[in-house]
């Protein structure tokens, strides 16, 4: 019987393939839901609001860092990004788990909250997702072609510090193949909702 919740997130250096991962892993996986960021950036290509993410103008989201919504708030590449608290505890108060697809600042700021919070702490388990190299990085990268070539240089300029964060997160997945990947990501969500303490054990005695 489940006695606390997962809370998975994954992260990456920018083209790392966490959102790749990610959507595979709540299409195989009903009972894992993810949390929607909020940013202040511009829509890409198909995305939707309240979908993909909450799309905020600046002044929504510094309204809504001053009232204390935040789990996670952070400038990345000149637009902010941001975790609502209620979008993770929710979920986990309603009996799923849940998945947060998020940056490294993100990612450091989550870890942060967490030690302080022991709803929050017990259920965090944090995985980086990388390519081995950075040339395979920058492949990756121009193969998605949706930045030009300044956003782009600076995303390789951030990618060492980026990987750097490896140290701080529970488990490392040095990507491969998109199905060796997803693999890999649901063994170690596979393992955490056997973790002891998630777990309680009712057996009566016997009359």
């Amino acid at each position: 019987m489940r006695q606390g919740g997962v809370i998975l997130l994954i992260s990456a250096p920018s083209g790392g393939g966490k959102t790749t991962v990610c959507t595979a892993v709540l299409a195989r996986n009903g009972g894992l839901r993810r949390a929607i960021t909020c940013t202040t950036r511009a829509p890409r290509p198909g995305e939707r609001d309240g979908v993909d993410y909450h799309f905020l103008t600046r002044v929504e989201f510094e309204d809504r860092v001053g009232r204390g919504e935040f789990i996670e708030h952070a400038e990345v590449y000149g637009n902010r990004y941001g975790t609502l608290r209620t979008s993770v505890v929710d979920v986990l108060r309603g009996g799923d788990d849940v998945l947060l697809n998020i940056d490294v600042q993100g990612a450091a700021s989550i870890r942060r909250v967490a030690r302080g919070d022991g709803e929050l702490g017990a259920a965090l388990a944090t995985v980086f997702l990388t390519p081995g190299t950075l040339a395979e990085l920058e492949a990756r990268l121009r193969g998605r072609g949706a930045e030009a070539e300044e956003v782009l240089r600076r995303r390789l300029e951030a990618a060492p510090s980026e990987v750097g964060e490896a140290v701080h997160f529970d488990y490392v997945v040095v990507s491969g193949t998109r199905e060796e990947d997803l693999a890999r990501v649901e063994a170690i969500y596979a393992a955490e909702r056997c973790r002891r303490h998630r777990v309680r054990l009712d057996f009566g005695r016997a009359s």
